[in-house]
């Protein structure tokens, strides 16, 4: 085994309608660096964000995908003790990709130790997405940019999107978290017939709001399949993306959120987001949500693997 180094982008999946379909690399990254180790563990050593909080050994979400790969490809030989250091620069639990980020970074690793070459970003996409079970975020970790994703009786699948470059996302960052899990169990299995075909428009016109026409940003994403749903478990989240979206500006929660993401149609919007962002706003029991604004740039390389 030699020092391999796999850097994976934060990712934004929806994007207002798109649910479970559309995503977006972000240029946010969490590196992920294995070292071999004589000692026979494995040990892990976190910066960054979870630092704390995370897992420090066969725990943590990188070592147990990248443990499970192995045995799934019959290479679990190929690894016995390891330092491995992460360093995250993607927020835990805020809708913006983190949990995809670390099991893209798993299999990356696993697939490198088991191959010795870089990794086939098709099949990296194929095992990430089957370990992660949302392909909507795995593969703009795997291949960057926008991305549409699906999945048949053969698995996942996924295709470009062109984003215009004028498109510029701006990330609202909360210092709250929820659990994915917890914000799907609110969704309904049964939505108004008038609610379905409105996403279905609205999701037809975000990719071509993406590709070439960033005025059509606002309208694009109106969702009425998941967001509302949601609202419950994040009111300060919804209260900000209405603000935003009654000044004209194309918010939307990120992923399952509480990160709220803009999609400004250029970077004098984003700017101009951020600098009218709340600092703090209102929350539960009284107490004070406080918020971080960033402008970011779409990401748009996907995961790398450097030994």
């Amino acid at each position: 085994m030699t020092r391999l180094r796999v850097r994976v982008p934060a990712t934004t999946a929806n994007l207002g309608p798109g649910f479970d379909t559309l995503g977006l690399a972000l240029g946010l990254w969490n590196e992920v660096i294995v070292e071999p180790d004589d000692s026979g563990r494995i040990r892990v050593d976190v910066h960054g964000s979870g630092r704390g909080r995370l897992p420090r050994d066969e725990r943590h979400l990188v070592v147990r995908t990248m443990l499970d790969t192995l045995d799934r490809l019959g290479s679990r030989d190929r690894l016995d003790g390891a330092r491995v250091i992460a360093r995250n620069e993607v927020p835990q639990s805020g809708g913006l990709g983190s949990s995809a980020s670390a099991v893209v970074a798993g299999v990356a690793a696993a697939l490198w130790l088991h191959t010795g070459a870089l990794p086939d970003r098709d099949e990296l996409f194929r095992l990430a997405s089957a370990a992660e079970g949302h392909p909507d975020n795995a593969a703009p970790a795997v291949y960057g940019g926008g991305t549409i994703a699906w999945q048949d009786d053969s698995g996942a699948h996924a295709v470009p999107i062109a984003v215009d470059p004028r498109v510029t996302p701006v990330i609202l960052v909360p210092d709250y978290q929820v659990r994915t899990a917890e914000t799907r169990r609110l969704l309904p299995e049964r939505v108004p017939l008038a609610d379905a075909v409105f996403d279905v428009s609205r999701a037809a016109l975000l990719v071509r709001a993406l590709e070439a026409r960033p005025d059509l940003l606002p309208a694009a994403t109106e969702d009425r399949l998941h967001q509302p749903y949601r609202a419950e478990a994040m009111r300060p989240t919804a209260e900000l993306i209405g603000r935003l979206r009654g000044a004209g500006h194309a918010a939307v929660l990120s992923g399952a959120g509480p990160t709220v993401l803009v999609l400004a149609q250029s970077p004098v919007e984003a700017d101009a987001v951020v600098a009218q962002a709340p600092a703090r706003t209102a929350g539960a029991g009284g107490l004070e949500v406080r918020w971080r604004a960033r402008r970011v740039a779409v990401a748009r390389d996907g995961a790398t693997v450097v030994a």
